[in-house]
């Protein structure tokens, strides 16, 4: 259990600093997995109204997998400990008839034991917590369970709040009542007002306008609503405007017919034709030329155009999805852009905001990133320090997530042990606003300094103010680890939790 007791301060710390379910849960259940072995970490939680349980989150789980879950509160071990409220474990799932192997662990030869504890609100219980491990002896099943029960415990305020709040959300809709789609990150307020207006108009084929700065996600807003949609399995086919010559973007939409213009050898199909039955996501549609806004005009009203070099009318039901990071008002002042176009693309508008007006997404965002990181390039960087986090919320993120993936992606490279250290980070986040670090442009030595008080205080928040164990972590005596905290100044008490 004391191997654990870092781990469990970071989940403490996490769910402390966390206003929703959604910004604690993924580090939660990756640090279950990763750090003390409990594997293919789960909450599931009970829809009282619709008489179900239902996979909230999994880390190792694949989509296909949660697909399959059939929790049932009567024959299977979780629906017994949501419907009990009493904790359970199996030294091997093969020796339990109530486990239902929907992950297909025994196609794998696997047979592990697995731990499940409850998840309480005041009085009764509302979802369950469980995870495998390979190899467990009675002990560590016993000691997995009282672990298992901690973490539940931090979890307990945000799965209540998240009860309330789901309590008094709207109907279900085409995304099955979760208001979050599940392709896009974030737990903001700001974001909670994008997640409300993709419920409100996914089951339509109504034409949507998504406007941001670039690099906000808007293409993640556009696939939310095809999924969504009424025609989910229908295609998706996105056309960056910005991206084709103007002698292409037609024939590209449009599509051509057989020696319309040179090399033309035969008949092409357009996007329009081809996203038939499905979506036509249109990006940076402000860079669209004259002519073509007007063919575009034209397809929105009707419903129909002409290939290139053709006579035929061909007819296209798909549905329009529109996204710009340019001003298309002033745009239409300057006369670079058709009113009556964006009248009739305006008809549902969704605004993106920036990553600076979203800053409690961030460390959400970022252990997101890491986690891929991870999987891409075979790291096992498991958390941030907090001189780095400290970089991360102050910096005014002008490239938005993209920037943000881009920036974690850079550091799982350089990290050499599991935590991303602000000198990891770019230079471009290295400023002394940010970084706290006002005089180390002086001189190497200032430099060094610096970057030895960012690695003490990782060591002593890992060993939540102790030093004589952060001194044998960072292998120094105790004495050469007193004589460094006096010298920084480090007060030990903001490391020690009551």
């Amino acid at each position: 259990m004391n191997d654990a007791l870092p781990v469990l301060a970071d989940i403490a710390a996490r769910c402390t600093a966390s206003d929703e379910l959604d910004g604690a849960l993924g580090p939660v259940l990756r640090w279950l997995s990763e750090r003390l072995e409990l594997h293919r970490a789960t909450l599931a939680l009970l829809d009282a109204e619709h008489d179900q349980i239902r996979v909230e989150a999994a880390h190792g789980l694949t989509p296909a997998e949660i697909r399959r879950a059939q929790i049932l509160p009567e024959t299977s071990i979780t629906g017994g400990v949501i419907r009990t409220g009493r904790p359970a474990g199996v030294l091997r799932i093969s020796a339990e008839p109530r486990f239902a192997d929907w992950t297909r662990l025994a196609e794998r030869g696997l047979d592990p034991a697995y731990v499940c504890v409850p998840v309480m609100s005041t009085t009764r219980c509302i979802g369950a917590l469980g995870a495998y491990r390979l190899g467990a002896t009675p002990e560590r099943l016993a000691a997995d369970l009282h672990l298992l029960a901690t973490v539940s415990g931090l979890l307990a305020p945000l799965v209540r709040r998240h009860h309330r709040r789901a309590a008094h959300r709207a109907p279900a809709g085409p995304s099955g009542g979760r208001t979050r789609p599940s392709n896009i990150i974030g737990s903001s307020k700001a974001m909670r007002v994008v997640f409300e207006l993709i419920q409100q108009v996914a089951s339509s084929t109504t034409t949507v306008l998504i406007t941001g700065e670039s690099g906000t996600g808007k293409e993640l807003v556009a696939q939310a609503l095809h999924r969504s949609g009424p025609r989910p399995d229908g295609p998706f086919i996105k056309v960056n405007s910005a991206a084709l010559p103007e002698g292409v973007i037609e024939s590209e939409l449009f599509g051509h017919e057989k020696g319309s213009f040179t090399g033309a050898l035969r008949q092409r199909k357009g996007r329009f034709e081809r996203a038939r039955g499905g979506t036509l996501f249109l990006d940076e549609i402000g860079d669209l030329s004259a002519a073509t806004q007007i063919k575009l005009l034209r397809v929105l009203q009707e419903g129909e155009f002409e290939r290139v070099g053709g006579l035929e009318t061909v007819r296209t039901d798909a549905r329009i999805i529109t996204a710009t990071s340019r001003n298309l008002e002033e745009m239409i002042v300057e006369g670079t852009f058709r009113a009556d176009l964006y009248y009739r693309l305006n008809v549902f508008p969704i605004w993106l905001p920036p990553l600076r007006e979203r800053r409690a997404d961030i460390l959400l965002l970022a252990d997101h990133f890491i986690g891929a990181c991870n999987l891409l390039h075979g790291r096992r960087v498991r958390r941030i320090s907090t001189s780095a986090i400290d970089m991360l919320m102050a910096y005014h993120w002008p490239g938005n997530v993209r920037e943000l993936e881009n920036c974690i992606e850079r550091a799982v490279l350089m990290a050499r042990d599991d935590v991303i250290l602000g000198h990891h980070l770019p230079p471009t986040l290295q400023t002394a606003e940010a970084s706290d670090t006002t005089q180390a442009r002086e001189g190497l030595t200032m430099q060094l300094d610096a970057l030895e008080r960012e690695i003490l205080l990782d060591a002593l928040k890992t060993s939540r103010g102790n030093m004589a164990k952060a001194a044998r972590m960072l292998k120094i005596t105790d004495r050469q680890m007193g004589t460094r905290v006096k010298k920084y100044g480090i007060g030990l008490g903001r490391f020690k939790r009551g």
